[in-house]
């Protein structure tokens, strides 16, 4: 029996999820039908372009996404304190580009309408606004106006209905930062592990590929969570790593999944050199984080299962 999603996401414990949808027809999210011989292909960019548009609405952060011929992935950083510091206006102002809001809440985005409203209706206001609040740094809210919205244009194209996604998105939660980067890799090499393409660059629609564009300018991509080194400087709110680790990360992990490119990982890696994970741990840790890990992944976990592995 599914566990509640609540029991599945807890703040307290990390901010940090993956999540994943998979499709449930055969006629796929994307790519081309065998056997109709339709392309779906365009519908990569829906998926893209509507994740990184409800980044920009939610208080919630994408740190990785990678969209497949019948799934999607997405790495997501929960911003709940930037959530909390919004003021109503703010609040209802993101929530209105998601939905139309109610009477009141449109009256009071206009400041000749706010200022003849009671006190009772600034305060009903402030409760609905308080509620929006909660659901903009919710991941259940964010996935589920994700996939609603794919599924309902994907329809109308289709002229059908009926269900398209299996069932309520698969959610990990990433415990500590070798979990964080070994699931972002994972993500990213999506497309070189299922043979769509032979390096990062090539990966279209990935979190990656937008990140080595815009590292060609020496800039990080606005729409996704920004790597800044470190946490320690609590005005600054991104990814744990350097972007230079990460993306040498990234390419020397691509290279194990390509026989004729393959080279070891350099122990100079500074995101993996204090895990204790040797080449073959780490890369045994990227490729099994959906299969061998459930709800939860953290380097104990993986400590654990690498040694009961070694021992049968």
């Amino acid at each position: 029996m599914p566990r509640p999603r609540k029991s599945l996401i807890s703040l307290s414990d990390t901010p940090y999820y993956h999540c994943v949808s998979r499709c449930v027809r055969r006629a796929f999210l994307c790519g081309k039908d065998r056997f109709s011989g339709q392309s779906y292909e365009h519908r990569r960019q829906w998926v893209e372009d509507r994740l990184l548009f409800l980044g920009s609405v939610f208080g919630i952060d994408i740190c990785a996404f990678a969209v497949m011929s019948n799934h999607t992935h997405v790495v997501l950083h929960v911003n709940k304190a930037a959530a909390q510091q919004w003021s109503t206006e703010q609040v209802l102002k993101r929530w209105h580009r998601l939905h139309k809001g109610t009477i009141l809440t449109n009256r009071y985005l206009n400041p000749t309408d706010r200022s003849t409203m009671s006190g009772a209706e600034i305060n009903a206001v402030e409760s609905t606004a308080a509620v929006y609040r909660e659901r903009l740094y919710d991941i259940s809210w964010f996935m589920r106006l994700l996939n609603e919205y794919i599924a309902r244009r994907a329809n109308k194209e289709d002229e059908c209905t009926g269900r398209f996604w299996e069932g309520r998105f698969k959610s990990q939660a990433l415990l500590d930062e070798t979990a964080l980067a070994a699931c972002m890799v994972y993500v990213d090499l999506n497309p070189i592990r299922a043979g769509l393409a032979t390096s990062p660059k090539q990966s279209a629609h990935t979190s990656i590929q937008k990140r080595l564009k815009a590292a060609k300018q020496n800039k990080q991509p606005r729409k996704l969570s920004p790597f800044i080194g470190s946490t320690q400087n609590n005005r600054l709110t991104g990814l744990p790593f350097l972007l230079k680790d990460y993306i040498e990360l990234v390419e020397q992990t691509g290279r194990q999944f390509q026989p004729r490119k393959w080279g070891r990982i350099t122990s100079s890696l500074r995101i993996t050199e204090n895990t204790g994970l040797s080449n073959t741990d780490w890369i045994w840790l990227v490729k099994n984080i959906e299969t061998r890990f459930t709800s939860r992944v953290s380097l104990i976990q993986a400590d654990q299962k690498l040694k009961k592995q070694k021992v049968a």
